[in-house]
């Protein structure tokens, strides 16, 4: 058995760990493997390398076990990101393929999900004794949280399951229905999907019981979390909607394998739900008995609901609804006999930052979420900007206090059939000043899912029903629901008709502060830089270290008066506007900065519009606080001092505090009202993945598979990723269908040495006029050599004491890639004396297992002892050495074996073998 690895290792060195560690399951068993030793030592606690599969693994294993959640766990390597592991069922491992990753690059080895840190505890929080709610809002006249006029029924449905493309195992097709009782004509309907949880449980178990396989072993039950939203559904259904949830268990157990986290299966099995939908509204007494008992369901007024990954994949049927996926990656081939109006996403991944845009959607963004920990949710509304029409409203709602489960009474402690938990971690030594349970921020369950429930309810008032009078709720007016009292929600909102704008994105040049980049290592670069306590949810890092084109406006100031200017390249046109409205930000827990506004217009005329005061959100280290308050100064001084709105060159903010920092996302021109939404005829690009083998000899030119469809022309930006160093280069790109605007071409040179296999990833993101599906792809190429054979002879492998054992370990020809074999001490011959802990160098053997000489046992009784031997890439051997130690004591010859080992640990019969004799030195 041969085995190669992508970490360079010193020749001489010999290392090991300690032995495997048994799982719930055998696939969840860890091999034994080598401790390796990167450019900088050895790897950190809880990582290895383990070469007993098909290809080397980086291993992590937690100390205690990471719950199922919706944030994708990252390997990351110097802040580089490595890739996404394998979860195994037993909740402590991640495992991660190593092909094309090479020497020396595993440096500063960290573990990552929704912007935390997941290897390490969290740090004690930083008290504040700032982290207060802050005062509510006014009351809007209309309270959309508050129960209609019907009564309500529940049943469920459960239809043959489908197989999903790239998904082994059949997904389940089943749902909970809620609808209005006493109505005789079609309802809107409201879909839930819920998110990325365990999927199953056994019924008298704790949480470590719980797993995410599919389908459920023998003993265990699936965890029912698609009636956790059943309170949300009573309300819309009193107000007159018929509303399912639908489970996708299935895909929550098989999405580790899918490159874009599952989105695309999830919107797969939303469309399927609906066509039934569709199919029933034509044929009732085709429909299951909960359906025909309901009203008619209107298609043409669809809301969709998600939580987590259900969020993006709520997202994704909504895009996929308007311009068809490649039929290869989609789980639903026909007609599209429905209308979206709108979506709300709970707590939502985004991991492919590709929000649709021409959609109305409400974004809710849980401040003490210790899931998606650095609300990415966001992007949703500002990924938005300037990629199509900008009609649709985009909202986001930060609710203070809300973690990321309770918005799911099954996944609620004390509301669940199945074991549950608070995601936000609290040290109770060390309490979270905004997150912990009794602070003062911090909502419980029922008040969180009643805030949720509330403003669930104004999106389908506003999205579905066209109701205008619910919009100050969501579009950043500044009102509340007073039924979600006493949960403090603030807003914010990009389109519906706002006009043309200030935006980052859109060619500026600042003076007084800095235009600065949401993503990038360079804290003199990144908007939020050193210094910042928590994260802001508008700067979520993507798959690559550094992003172009999103931006912000950076403001820094040490004393008053000392403004801080933007001057777009064309002039924006505020004529027609009742008011600008500024998203910004201050550092979290701060109060009372003071900025003055003005506008000056093409003829160099200036007024100062107003003066904001900003507040910063309650938050801690742990906390994603840095969010941007919307605020709103008229333009009535502008009419006043002749400005004329149809041309504006720039925005002044001008500080009336001592000193401050503050960070402007955009100003836009605002009026009130919800217009009509049609979405814009734009082109897609999707991404796919092409396989190739090496091949012998000779050069061959691929070229990684991108599919445009869809009508007219737009931009998207292109990542290519180098396979070698991590870092990506993009470019801008013009698309349209049929055209040749995305081209990646690939050279694979052929050769007879064996390899590894390496990708060629490519990430596409959309900029203006079109929209993305698949973002991310690229070419795979497969080493397809046979590994060079192993052998081993002996150099030194009868020794006196004192002196080392060697051997040689050689390869039959040079590899592109290190070659290595696994060896374990096993019992000498029948009749022999077997080395023991107290012949060898005692910090030889520390190094390769951890055991101390003492108690004196032979060799093949030391727990965790394992050889590692690993020749470099274009190398064709290696010396391997055994220290021993000389002592006083008279004994006879001294024999120690190893023999090649498998995956678990166990001898391989017919391996290869190192035998050694030591004989007293007296």
């Amino acid at each position: 058995m041969v085995r190669t690895r992508r970490i360079w290792v010193t020749a001489a060195a010999v290392l090991a760990l300690a032995g495997g560690v048994s799982g719930t399951t055998a696939h969840a068993q860890q091999a034994p493997a080598a401790a390796v030793a990167a450019a900088d030592g050895k790897l950190p606690p809880g990582w290895h390398i383990d070469q007993g599969r098909s290809a080397s693994q980086l291993v992590w294993r937690s100390g205690r076990r990471v719950p199922m959640g919706d944030a994708r766990v990252e390997f990351r390597s110097d802040g580089r990101l490595l890739g996404v592991p394998k979860p195994e069922r037993d909740g402590h491992t991640f495992r991660l393929g190593l092909d094309g990753a090479r020497a020396g690059a595993l440096k500063n080895l960290q573990v990552w999900g929704g912007g935390r840190r997941l290897d390490t505890r969290p740090a004690a929080s930083v008290p504040s004794v700032a982290a207060r709610p802050p005062a509510p809002l006014p009351a809007n006249p209309v309270d959309p949280g508050r129960p209609g006029p019907y009564g309500t029924k529940t049943g469920s449905y459960r239809l043959a399951s489908v197989r999903l493309p790239g998904f082994s195992v059949p997904v389940e097709m089943q749902a909970v229905v809620v609808a209005p009782t006493g109505v005789s004509v079609a309802r809107p309907l409201a879909l839930f999907l819920h998110g990325r949880h365990a999927t199953c449980y056994a019924p008298h178990g704790g949480s470590d019981d719980a797993s995410g396989a599919w389908p459920c072993p023998a003993g265990t039950l699936p965890v029912p979390s698609h009636r956790g939203y059943l309170r949300d559904q009573q309300l819309l259904a009193s107000q007159g909607y018929v509303t399912v949830s639908i489970s996708a268990n299935g895909i929550n157990g098989q999405d580790w394998q899918a490159e874009d986290g599952g989105a695309q299966a999830r919107s797969s099995l939303i469309r399927l739900h609906l066509a039934h939908w569709a199919d029933w509204a034509r044929n009732p007494r085709l429909a299951p008995p909960i359906v025909r008992r309901a009203p008619r369901a209107d298609l043409s007024r669809v809301l969709l609901i998600g939580h987590s990954r259900g969020g993006e994949g709520v997202n994704r049927a909504a895009l996929d609804s308007l311009y068809p996926p490649p039929a290869g990656q989609d789980g639903y081939h026909g007609r599209v006999r429905w209308h979206i109006s709108g979506t709300v996403l709970i707590g939502p991944t985004v991991f492919g930052q590709n929000p649709v845009p021409d959609v109305p959607s409400l974004t809710v963004l849980p401040g003490c979420d210790g899931d998606v920990s650095d609300l990415q949710g966001e992007v949703y509304v500002d990924g938005t900007r300037a990629v199509s029409r900008g009609r649709a409203l985009h909202s986001a709602v930060y609710v203070i206090g809300a973690d990321h489960n309770f918005f799911n009474s099954q996944w609620t402690p004390g509301q669940a059939q199945a074991p549950a938990e608070d995601d936000f971690y609290d040290d109770p030594d060390h309490p979270d000043a905004v997150c912990s349970p009794r602070a003062a921020t911090r909502l419980t369950a029922d008040q969180q899912h009643r805030a949720g429930s509330a403003y669930i309810a104004a999106a389908a008032r506003l999205f579905v029903a066209g109701d205008d009078k619910v919009r100050p709720l969501l579009d950043g007016s500044g009102r509340r629901a007073p039924s979600a009292d006493p949960a403090r929600v603030l807003a914010h909102a990009v389109g519906a008709n706002r006009g043309a704008g200030f935006l980052p994105d859109g060619g500026m040049t600042v003076t007084g502060g800095r235009l600065c980049s949401a993503v990038d290592p360079d804290p003199a670069v990144a908007c939020l830089g050193e210094g910042a306590t928590g994260l802001s949810p508008h700067f979520a890092q993507w798959e690559t270290g550094r992003e172009t084109g999103r931006h912000a406006v950076a403001l820094r100031w040490t004393s008053a008066g000392s403004p801080t200017r933007v001057r777009v390249a064309r002039p924006v046109s505020l004529s027609g506007a009742a008011a600008l409205a500024l998203r910004i930000f201050v550092p979290p827990n701060s109060q009372g900065t003071g900025l003055d506004v003005s506008v000056t217009d093409s003829r160099g005329r200036r007024a100062t519009l107003g003066r904001l005061r900003v507040d910063g959100l309650p938050g801690s280290d742990r906390t994603a606080s840095y969010w941007a308050r919307e605020l709103r100064v008229p333009l009535t001084a502008a009419h006043r001092a002749g400005i004329d709105l149809r041309s504006v060159t720039s925005l002044a903010l001008t500080p009336r505090s001592g000193s401050g920092r503050a960070w402007l996302m955009d100003a836009w021109g605002w009026r009130p009202g919800t217009p009509a939404v049609r979405a814009a005829e734009l082109p897609r690009v999707d991404v796919g993945r092409l396989t190739v083998d090496e091949g012998d000899s000779g050069v061959r030119t691929y070229h990684v598979p991108v599919r445009v469809s869809g009508r007219g022309s737009g931009q998207v930006r292109v990542y290519v990723v180098d396979p070698a160093t991590g870092t990506a280069k993009d470019r801008l790109v013009t698309v349209r269908p049929g055209g040749h605007g995305i081209d990646v071409p690939v050279e694979v040179r052929g050769n007879t040495r064996f390899g590894t296999d390496v990708p060629y990833d490519v990430l596409v993101k959309a900029v203006h006029g079109a929209v993305v599906g698949s973002y991310r792809g690229g070419l795979t190429v497969h080493d397809d050599d046979p590994a060079p054979t192993v052998t081993v002879t002996p150099v030194a492998d009868k020794v006196t004491e004192g002196s080392a054992l060697k051997w040689r370990i050689s390869l039959s020809e040079a590899a592109d890639t290190d070659i290595g074999a696994l060896f374990v001490p096993v019992p000498v011959g029948s009749g022999g004396t077997e080395l023991s802990t107290k012949d060898v160098d005692p910090g030889w053997l520390a190094d390769a297992s951890g055991a101390r000489p003492d108690p004196e046992r032979p060799l093949s009784q030391v727990d965790g002892l394992y050889l590692w031997l690993d020749v470099p890439a274009g190398q064709t051997g290696l010396d391997v050495s055994l220290p021993t130690v000389r002592d006083q004591v008279e004994e006879p010859a001294e024999s120690v074996t190893f023999q090649q080992a498998d995956d678990d640990g166990r001898p391989l019969p017919g391996g290869l073998v190192l035998t050694g004799t030591v004989t007293d030195a007296s």
